[in-house]
């Protein structure tokens, strides 16, 4: 019989993950799911419950191939592509994280600088240079475990903050738990759904999970991640909620104002400080994602230039920190980088998907761990998901520029749909016939 998980440690474990929830909660969240609860009240939640229960998926498969195989995700990668081609693969898609992380670090940072704007009338340069240095000295410590334990306070913080907020809105129990279980497709969703789904299934994630899942137990792994994730769902969820308060064109400041009128005078300062943690939470992890994952793909042969205290680690989260503070204290956010970084890491998430898929069916690598029937299904569910979604993304980038179909046209649609089913058909036959050979 196993052993039992005490609740001293499942406690630990759920903070240590939580730092994947500060990853994925951030401005961009709280812009997308309190827009998407003004606009469509309840009826998106059911995005949000998929993309919540699809994170966890990828993330412990992600963080069982570390813990099974003794070998973090690029390591794993450089064993399936090796030689020239190998290489080019890992560079290719270390740059696509790393200039991901690097638009949406401005984001972040500007999410924190305008939470903060509801609190202090501060010069924003030098609370933007403040906020810089208090990451920059956070991630200088490289301590995975203290930075993923005060992380998870901040979730747990931004968490009461919304979720407080989410208990006044005007939502029937019905109304609840039909928006998320039931997909609900009201005229002029399409973007949120997908933006939705988007900002909670983040592929840098995958290689921050595997980073610092070493040395992890998996029983303890799955608790803390299911737990975490679901955290994290449920602070989404709230968001959305609060955002069904808004009366009038979404803004931050309409916003603040619905919360104000519903909850009292310290609606304003509860929204500044939630919007605040989730900047702040977020300005930490993505320049530390992006080093994880350069340190996986590209410190696979020369573990020892890629330490948290080497120079090629600061040198990589500095500068995606330094590229958010640059845009900080200009006030810009860089839209077009940003939406360019989406389709990227749309395209990426993906391949992403599909190399998880095959790595964690490989016996010789996982043994006993491998996938069983139920987890490879849902992987591929999710793999056609995110194909969806990526094309869709890539296309919504290519149309912003050369506007190649009208708004609203079916065509794309059935064609990113119909490439999205057959490649789950495809790949549903090579893995369920490569399981059932094994057996």
């Amino acid at each position: 019989m196993a052993k039992r998980i005490s609740f001293q440690k499942g406690l630990s474990s759920v903070l240590f993950w939580s730092v994947i929830s500060a990853a994925f909660i951030g401005p961009g969240t709280v812009t997308t799911t309190s827009r998407a609860g003004a606009l469509f009240q309840g009826q998106l939640l059911w995005a949000l419950t998929f993309s919540t229960l699809a994170t966890i998926l990828l993330q412990e498969t992600s963080a069982r191939l570390t813990i099974a195989s003794g070998k973090n995700l690029g390591e794993i990668i450089a064993l399936q592509y090796a030689g020239k081609k190998g290489k080019a693969i890992h560079w290719g898609i270390f740059l696509a994280l790393a200039f991901g992380c690097a638009a949406y670090e401005a984001g972040n940072l500007l999410g924190a600088l305008s939470g903060l704007g509801f609190l202090t009338s501060l010069p924003r340069p030098a609370i933007t240079l403040t906020l810089g240095f208090l990451c920059a000295g956070l991630l200088w410590i490289g301590n995975y475990g203290f930075l993923a334990r005060l992380l998870g306070m901040m979730v747990a913080f931004m968490g009461a903050t919304f979720l407080y907020v989410a208990f006044f809105s005007p939502i029937t129990p019905v109304s609840l738990a039909s928006g998320a279980l039931i997909p609900h497709f009201p005229q002029g969703s399409a973007l949120l759904i997908i933006g939705l789904i988007g900002t909670t299934i983040v592929p840098y994630n995958l290689f921050l999970g595997s980073g610092i899942g070493t040395g992890q137990d998996i029983r303890e792994m799955r608790l803390g991640i299911a737990l975490a994730v679901m955290i994290g769902g449920l602070i989404s969820g709230g968001i959305l909620l609060a955002g069904m308060q808004i009366e009038g064109a979404y803004s931050f400041e309409n916003l603040s104002r619905a919360l104000t009128s519903t909850i009292g005078g310290w609606g304003t300062a509860l929204f500044g400080l939630g919007l605040f943690a989730a900047g702040l939470s977020s300005a930490i992890t993505a320049p530390l994602a992006a080093a994880v994952a350069g340190s996986s793909l590209l410190g696979a042969g020369n573990k020892e230039t890629w330490t948290p205290d080497s120079r090629n680690f600061r040198m990589v989260w500095g500068t995606v920190l330094g590229i958010g503070v640059l845009f900080g204290m200009l006030n810009f956010r860089p839209i077009p980088v940003i939406i360019l970084a989406q389709a990227l890491n749309g395209l990426l998430l993906p391949f992403m998907a599909i190399f998880l898929l095959f790595a964690a069916n490989d016996r010789t690598l996982l043994g006993k761990y491998a996938n069983g029937f139920w987890a490879n299904l849902f992987t591929l569910i999710i793999v056609g998901v995110t194909t969806l979604l990526g094309l869709h993304n890539i296309r919504l980038a290519l149309d912003s520029v050369f506007h190649f179909f009208e708004e609203g046209a079916l065509f794309p649609v059935f064609v990113t749909a119909g490439f999205s089913m057959a490649l789950m058909i495809v790949l549903g036959f090579r893995v369920f016939e490569k399981e059932k050979a094994d057996r």
